[in-house]
């Protein structure tokens, strides 16, 4: 960490110290360019050294109006990945700092949280964690899990995410069940064989009164901030509760 600024050193903060390989893989990168310096700082310790660099990787730190209003040198703020839930947008364009939003679609981000949603299925049908306590004791055969054969996957935010769910769902032979706000019809013409029933918000409670499994794919903002509370609530009631599981 660099306290005097040098005029020819764009200087790079990592919001630390989680997702190391962020981090990591851009010093990689970056090797070739002695001119940019990356740093990793403690969450803590952010407000105090903030103003010390020009470019701020966010990570999962909240980067209030109170932070922000440190970062004087600061001319851009950003994400490894995607998701700025926690940037305040509005105190950062008040400040002079833009905000790059990077897209989920053809970065590999969609595809990833995609299939980490597929692991997780698979781990929660398959009964995971009693398989490996069943193997530790050298038993056979039990748990009996399941399979996303036959069964009905709501995904509940139909955007880049859902729709790299969709196209792995299909193959298991899944039923797929999908609301979104507004469709497009860009996406319902593209996607028409992925997706067996289209829904809007207001349909929410019906589809998951038909689902085995729930994905949420919403972006966190204060319209949807309130969801996770809201299914736990009401739509654990109205799920096929033979084998309900939450993603």
């Amino acid at each position: 960490m660099v306290e005097k600024e040098d005029m020819h050193v764009t200087r790079v903060l990592f919001c630390g110290p989680h997702f190391p390989d962020s981090y990591n893989f851009t010093r990689e990168y970056l090797q070739p360019y002695p001119f940019i310096k990356v740093d990793v700082v403690h969450y803590r310790d952010v407000p105090e050294v903030i103003k010390n660099y020009h470019i701020c990787v966010a990570m999962t730190m909240q980067m209030d109006s109170n932070v922000i209003s440190r970062a004087s040198n600061i001319k851009l703020i950003m994400q490894y990945g995607v998701g700025l839930d926690g940037v305040d947008i509005d105190a950062a364009t008040k400040h002079g700092i833009k905000v790059a939003r990077i897209p989920s679609e053809g970065t590999g981000n969609a595809a990833s949280c995609s299939e980490m949603a597929i692991y997780l299925m698979l781990g929660l049908l398959k009964k995971q964690n009693e398989m490996q306590i069943s193997l530790r004791n050298r038993l056979l055969g039990e748990p009996t899990g399941d399979t996303l054969l036959g069964k009905t996957v709501f995904i509940l935010g139909y955007g880049n995410i859902g729709i790299e769910l969709a196209k792995r769902l299909k193959p298991f032979g899944s039923r797929v069940i999908a609301t979104k706000r507004f469709w497009p019809a860009s996406i319902v013409d593209s996607d028409s064989r992925l997706v067996d029933e289209k829904g809007s918000h207001e349909d929410i409670y019906t589809f998951a009164g038909k689902a085995d499994i729930v994905v949420v794919c919403l972006r966190l903002n204060k319209e949807t901030v309130i969801f996770p509370l809201l299914l736990h609530h009401k739509l654990v009631k109205q799920m096929n509760m033979k084998s309900c599981s939450w993603q």
